[in-house]
């Protein structure tokens, strides 16, 4: 494949979630990996997250793959508004068409609604982001995603609910979802249909809440290098012939 491939990564905690993914797509085409680390004495900012993505590829003359999942996926997105000519495609997974929904929002609306623990909620959100098949011991889920709180360059707190700006991007865009996702709905995903392209697609695997990609690495990997391939050629006839 021509153009590399960029996976985002802004959930430390959460990263290996992302290996099944990345090793299936590693077998095909090379993948390199760009990785965010926000620590507690720093203020949650995307736009940090983003100028730091600008510095590392600005150094690339090509235009390239960006993929990610989730708020790691919405600097992908940030960064390709802000630097469409840097970015030959972008694929987002588990993204609604508000980017600011995220698993982080819907932890805390529940914290503010129920009267738990902080633990109690997460303990609740474990069961909604993945059910009764859980990637790993409880114990160590609720370990990583208690500090995804706190490391992901999350836009929402306690005290405020943020929003970001709706639209697509001027370059090809794939969305996924899961069908059983209760973080984004299905809603969520088709509200992303007014502001589509012809190029663009959205696509929906079967099961796997909200990390579908950890579960089904086989089938995602397939359905993105399907589209980078299409998006490739498509360049290549579009290329002008001497």
């Amino acid at each position: 494949m021509s153009h590399k491939i960029l996976w985002l990564s802004a959930s430390p905690s959460l990263k290996r979630l992302n290996q099944p993914l990345l090793q299936h797509l590693s077998k095909q085409i090379d993948v390199l990996e760009w990785e965010y680390y926000q620590t507690l004495d720093e203020g949650s900012c995307l736009a940090n997250a983003v100028a730091l993505l600008y510095e590392y590829l600005k150094v690339h003359n090509r235009p390239i793959h960006l993929a990610g999942h989730g708020i790691s996926g919405v600097i992908g997105l940030l960064y390709a508004r802000l630097y469409p000519e840097r970015v030959k495609s972008l694929c987002l997974l588990s993204i609604a068409a508000q980017p600011a929904i995220t698993w982080h929002s819907h932890y805390y609306t529940q914290l503010h609604l129920l009267p738990c623990s902080r633990q109690q909620v997460l303990a609740q959100m474990a069961l909604s982001l993945f059910g009764k098949r859980l990637p790993y011991p409880i114990k160590d889920l609720l370990e990583a995603l208690d500090r995804d709180l706190d490391l992901a360059p999350c836009p929402h707190s306690l005290f405020k609910l943020n929003e970001l700006p709706k639209g697509g991007v001027s370059m090809p865009l794939l969305v996924c979802r899961s069908q059983t996702d209760s973080i984004i709905d299905p809603m969520g995903q088709s509200n992303w249909l007014p502001c589509m392209k012809l190029e663009d697609r959205l696509w929906e695997c079967p099961e796997g809440r909200h990390f579908f990609h950890y579960f089904y690495p086989e089938l995602v990997s397939s359905r993105l290098l399907e589209f980078w391939q299409t998006v490739n050629s498509r360049s290549l006839n579009l290329s002008p012939t001497v």
